[in-house]
C-alpha cells in the first residue's frame, strides 16, 4: 500500500526519512495547482466479518498485549506520584512516575484479593486497596498489610504490584503486557512529535458504540472532507487533498488548510506548517497524534468490545493559561470537536451498516491508502 502519484513511499522508511515541512508544503502546492492528491497503488478490501467476529477481536486484543503500545504522553506524568489508571487491551493497568523520576507500569490488581488499587488519574505517594487496606509504593513495592499476623509466612518482597515493561520515548510512555512473539526490547523508533515545553492542558475519555477500527479509519483519509464536514472543515480545507507518508506500519497524513496559500509569497525560510495544516500521525496499531495550531492531541483508541471503543484524549500545548494563545487554542479545539462529532456520527452509522448484511467487505480505495496499510499490517501480523 504505497503512495504513488507524486512519489513512491517505501514501507521500510524510518521516521527520519519523513519529509521536512518545506517539502510537505511544496507537495501541497503541487497538488493544489494540479488538482491532485497522493494516491496508493491498490485498493484494499476488508471483510466485514473482521469487524463482527468475537474471535477476531480476541486475536486483536492479544496482539495489542504483545506489542509496545502508547499508554499516554510523558507530559501526563510530570511530577513524582502522578499516575493514570485505565484498561488497555482489556487489562487494568497503572502507569506512575516514581520518586526517582522513572515512569513504571503495573497490573492494577491488589496482591491480596485482586481489587484495583487506583482509578482515573491523580497524584499520590501510595496506592491503598479500598478492600482491606493493603498499600503499595509508587515503585510497586508492598508497604503495609493491616493485621499482618493473619498472613503467616507472607513475604512482602514477592507480593508487590506486578510490573509491566514500560519505556519512555520521544515524549510518549509505551507499555507492553506480554512480549510474546514480538521480540523488540523497546518500541520501534518513533518520530519526535511532541515539542519541548508542551504540557497536558486537558484530558478526557469518551466511549463510542462502534468497532475500534471503524473509529480509527475516520482519521486516516481526506476523501470525506467535503461530504462529511460541509460547514466545518471543508470551507477551511480542501476536498480530497492529502500528502501521505509511510514509516514502518505507521503513517503521517498532511491535511492542508486553505491558509497555506499565504506562504506562496513568503521566503522559504519563513515557511511553517503550524496553522497551515494538520499533521496526523498514525502510530500503529491504535494511536493517533494530530497537530493543530499551537497544540496537539494524543488519542489512544482502546477496543472494549466488538461494538464498543474507548477513546483517551490528551490535549498538549505550551500556551500559558490566560494568554491570548491559550484562548485561541481552546477556541480552535471547540471547532475541532464539532468536526469530531460529525465523524463519530458517520462511524456509528457505519457500525449499523455492518449489520445490514449489504457488504461482504469494505473497500478502501486509492485515496485511502493509509487505511489499507493499517489493515494490511494487522492482517499480516494476525496471520503470522
Amino acid at each position: 500500500m504505497t503512495s504513488s502519484k507524486t512519489s513512491k513511499l517505501d514501507l521500510s522508511l524510518a521516521h527520519n526519512a519523513l519529509m521536512p515541512e518545506e517539502a510537505i508544503i511544496d507537495r501541497i502546492f503541487e497538488h493544489i495547482d494540479n488538482r491532485s492528491t497522493d494516491q496508493g497503488t491498490v485498493s484494499w478490501k476488508e471483510p466485514t466479518a473482521n469487524y463482527l467476529s468475537a474471535h477476531r477481536l480476541d486475536a486483536e486484543l492479544k496482539l495489542l498485549k504483545q506489542r509496545w503500545v502508547v499508554f499516554c504522553p510523558s507530559a501526563a506524568l510530570q511530577k513524582s506520584g502522578d499516575y493514570i489508571a485505565r484498561d488497555t487491551a482489556g487489562v487494568p493497568v497503572i502507569a506512575v512516575k516514581g520518586a526517582d523520576g522513572q515512569v513504571r507500569a503495573f497490573r492494577n490488581a491488589c496482591r491480596h484479593r485482586g481489587v484495583q488499587v487506583a482509578s482515573g488519574q491523580g497524584c499520590t505517594s501510595v496506592f491503598v486497596c479500598p478492600y482491606h487496606g493493603w498499600s503499595y509504593g509508587t515503585d510497586g513495592s508492598l508497604r503495609t498489610v493491616p493485621h499482618k499476623d493473619g498472613f503467616p509466612g507472607l513475604q512482602k518482597d514477592t507480593r508487590g504490584l506486578v510490573p509491566l515493561e514500560c519505556v519512555e520515548q520521544n515524549g510518549l510512555v509505551f507499555v507492553r503486557e506480554d512480549g510474546g512473539k514480538v521480540s523488540e526490547k523497546e518500541p520501534c523508533d518513533t518520530p519526535d512529535i511532541i515539542p519541548d515545553g508542551y504540557r497536558v492542558i486537558k484530558s478526557e475519555a469518551l466511549q463510542i458504540e462502534a468497532n475500534w477500527k471503524l473509529h480509527l479509519e475516520s482519521a486516516l483519509e481526506g476523501y470525506h472532507i467535503r461530504s462529511t464536514h460541509q460547514t466545518t472543515f471543508f470551507p477551511l480545507q480542501y476536498d480530497n487533498l492529502t500528502v501521505v507518508e509511510a514509516f514502518g506500519n505507521n503513517s503521517r497524513i498532511a491535511f492542508p488548510y486553505q491558509a497555506i496559500e499565504g506562504l506562496r509569497g513568503k521566503p522559504r525560510s519563513q515557511w511553517s506548517i503550524n496553522g497551515r495544516a494538520t499533521l496526523v500521525y498514525h502510530l500503529y496499531p491504535n494511536v493517533i497524534i494530530s497537530t493543530f495550531p499551537d497544540c496537539l492531541q494524543v488519542v489512544v483508541i482502546e477496543p472494549i468490545g466488538l461494538e464498543l471503543t474507548r477513546q483517551h484524549m490528551f490535549l498538549l500545548s505550551a500556551a500559558e493559561e490566560g494568554s491570548d494563545v491559550f484562548d485561541e487554542v481552546l477556541k480552535g479545539q471547540e471547532f475541532a470537536a464539532t468536526g469530531a462529532i460529525e465523524d463519530r456520527n458517520i462511524v456509528l452509522s457505519a457500525q449499523r451498516g455492518l449489520k445490514s448484511g449489504a457488504n461482504e467487505f469494505l473497500e478502501f480505495g486509492l485515496y485511502e491508502s493509509a487505511i489499507g496499510r493499517f489493515h494490511s499490517a494487522l492482517t499480516r501480523e494476525l496471520d503470522d
